[in-house]
């Protein structure tokens, strides 16, 4: 695989976290880049992590791997999805809730590890190839880093335009992307 196929991979790796990140940015009252660098080292880090994962999977089980990883990460966003939009709609206004400074690790984490195991996937596929591994992952993970803390910033100039909407907003994003995750394997 040549440099400018890794760094296109590692660009199409990073692209759910970046979507991700807008939604999570939005939800937010102003993050500071302090935070977005936060997200984006949580979700490049587990992004980094997944291929790697993915790659020794597939040395051993690629079959069970690539039968149900869409599910997995379907299920994972959906549910994330659903919470969002249920917070988002219970009701209160915006001069009701006290604003949301700080996404918890666990919140960011599980949203990263449902919108990396497509990087796993690749990751099985990738041990059929001629291809570092470690460089490989850790392209995709610098790549993750840099989107998802672009996106948490996109997400910083949205969130108060849309207000409490920003919260059903990024729920029907992680939703969305669980549906495309379904709608790729299934129509590929």
């Amino acid at each position: 695989m040549n440099l400018s196929a890794m760094i296109l991979l590692a660009l199409g790796m990073s692209m759910d976290a970046f979507a991700a990140a807008i939604g999570k940015g939005a939800t937010l009252h102003k993050p500071k880049f302090s935070e977005a660098l936060r997200t984006g080292i949580i979700f490049g880090s587990i992004e980094t992590l997944t291929p790697l994962i993915g790659w020794g999977l597939g040395l051993v089980a690629s079959q069970f791997v690539l039968t149900w990883n869409h599910w997995i990460a379907f299920l994972l966003l959906l549910f994330l999805g659903v919470r969002m939009l249920i917070e988002g709609i219970r009701g209160e206004t915006d001069d009701d809730a006290e604003p949301l400074a700080r996404h918890s690790f666990w919140l960011l984490a599980t949203t990263a590890v449902a919108t990396s195991l497509d990087a796993m996937a690749v990751g099985v596929g990738l041990a059929f190839l001629n291809v570092n591994i470690i460089h490989m992952a850790l392209m995709i993970g610098c790549a993750t880093l840099v989107m998802s803390t672009l996106g948490m910033m996109v997400g910083r100039f949205i969130g108060p335009l849309l207000g409490k909407r920003a919260e059903i907003l990024g729920g029907l994003v992680l939703i969305g992307i669980g549906c495309e995750i379904l709608w790729a394997h299934f129509a590929g």
